[in-house]
């Protein structure tokens, strides 16, 4: 299954803006989602105040929505978003900031603002895998160099993609590293699909370093290429493994065929915030 056979995720980072005015609790008032590729910073604030403050104060946050829209169009969305954080801090705050893959920012944003700002939560998943679910593991592929040493245990199960043909040997795993961006964003929930043999030429494949540990072991997601040649007894045999990043900032590993590696899987897509 070609990895660019879906649309593409893009790294993206939120933050929630909390209100505390004086006598009153700290309510959630929004949130904050930027766009780093278009430097865009989309923004929801709530709607009604009334419950929440004052007149005197509804007034203002009332039109607190269009005017961060407006200074973050004016000044760039990551400098506006940064500005919010290093001066807010009294009435009005930030939390910290979170990293997420994002699909449709519009989508995302209203997910965002249903979870922080409204109070529901995402929906647990609790039973076996069925038609729209697939295994969650534990481990974390390095889209980098080879990672630490991670032991791989079930975590549960989470809600497939939306139109996804599903079988058994598809499963869900979180990506840490930037080797693969712009496609795979660091700490996105990704989709793999169970090598079972065939060509793995160009494909993005998850490679498992077997030797690091008993029960888990290292791990990397890269583009397979190999050179092949043939032996003296007309077998074929490799001259060469190469996983190759996306990121230029990163260089090529290169794997000697006698290693103790091993292909686990075939990369399928990135599961956008919003489909979660």
């Amino acid at each position: 299954m070609p990895p660019l056979s879906f649309s593409t995720a893009r790294k993206a980072e939120y933050a929630v803006l909390y209100l505390a005015l004086p006598g009153r609790p700290q309510v959630s008032a929004g949130v904050l989602l930027l766009d780093p590729e278009r430097d865009q910073l989309h923004v929801r604030l709530r709607e009604t105040w009334d419950q929440l403050a004052d007149p005197e104060d509804v007034e203002i946050l009332t039109l607190l929505e269009e005017d961060f829209k407006l200074r973050s169009n004016e000044l760039g969305g990551a400098k506006f978003l940064q500005f919010v954080e290093d001066t807010f801090s009294n009435t009005l705050q930030t939390g910290g900031r979170e990293k997420i893959a994002v699909g449709d920012f519009e989508r995302a944003l209203a997910r965002l603002y249903e979870r922080n700002v409204e109070g529901a939560p995402a929906a647990p998943v609790t039973i076996p895998a069925t038609a729209s679910k697939l295994p969650l593991y534990s481990l974390r592929a390095a889209a980098g160099k080879f990672g630490e040493d991670m032991e791989v245990e079930p975590e549960g199960w989470v809600a497939a993609p939306e139109a996804m043909r599903l079988n058994q040997d598809l499963f869900a795993i979180h990506v840490a590293g930037r080797s693969m961006e712009p496609r795979i964003p660091d700490g996105s929930l990704c989709v793999f699909e169970t090598y079972r043999g065939g060509s793995r030429q160009g494909k993005w494949m998850l490679v498992w370093n077997r030797g690091a540990s008993a029960g888990g072991g290292e791990f990397t997601i890269k583009r397979y290429t190999s050179r092949k040649a043939v032996s003296e007894d007309g077998e074929w045999r490799h001259e060469e493994i190469r996983l190759e990043p996306l990121n230029p900032e990163y260089e090529d590993l290169v794997l000697n065929p006698g290693e103790d590696y091993r292909t686990i899987a075939e990369f399928v897509r990135v599961v956008p915030y919003e489909e979660l």
